[in-house]
């Protein structure tokens, strides 16, 4: 199989980590939209929209860190709950609904996997096993500014739907991606 095979595959397919639960009960009906946010909320470099114009959006101060935080990342990621249960996926682990609920208006309470190892930007990998974990079998979406070949294998391999989704970490969760989700999400209902 080629690769370009093997990519539609993977959008087509039907380390010692936890994860920590939500309050909120899981939405076994959904699939799981697992969430990176630096890369898909909060950008790196110039924030510019499509057209060449500024994202909507604002800096904010995080643990002493600047982050540009996507205000439309943030209303797709809205749009998206109605399709999908939300997992937090990312380095920022509980630290997420610490700060994002409140400069976004995103929902508090989501879910979040926490890592073992140390995380690094260019290295995706290092989330497979903690993604696996908590999805225990179910369909499953996931975003990201930064896959690489062991996402991409993994996702093959994976008995159930999964479907990865790459950003441009300046631009974030835009209306492509999301579109792209809300279809997927969509099919899997008519299966």
């Amino acid at each position: 199989m080629g690769a370009k095979e093997r990519i539609g595959a993977v959008e087509d397919r039907s380390e010692g980590v936890s994860a920590i639960p939500s309050e909120r009960p899981r939405e076994a009906s959904k699939p799981l939209l697992m969430v990176d946010i630096d890369g898909v909320i909060s950008l790196f470099g110039a924030p510019m929209g499509p057209g060449g114009g500024p994202l909507e959006g604002s800096f904010h101060s995080i643990e002493g860190m600047p982050h540009f935080l996507s205000a439309t990342a943030a209303a797709h990621l809205l749009a998206l709950s109605s399709h999908f249960e939300l997992v937090w996926a990312s380095g920022w682990e509980d630290r997420a609904d610490e700060h994002l609920p409140h400069l976004l208006g995103l929902p508090k309470g989501l879910p979040f996997l926490s890592f073992e190892r140390s995380v690094g930007r260019s290295n995706a990998h290092w989330k497979l096993d903690a993604i696996d974990g908590y999805a225990a079998g179910r369909p499953l979406a996931w975003i990201d500014d930064a896959f690489n070949p062991a996402c991409h294998e993994w996702a093959l391999q994976r008995p159930s739907p999964t479907l990865l989704v790459q950003t441009d970490p300046e631009k974030g969760l835009a209306g492509r991606e999301t579109l792209r989700l809300e279809r997927w999400a969509q099919e899997l209902q008519l299966r």
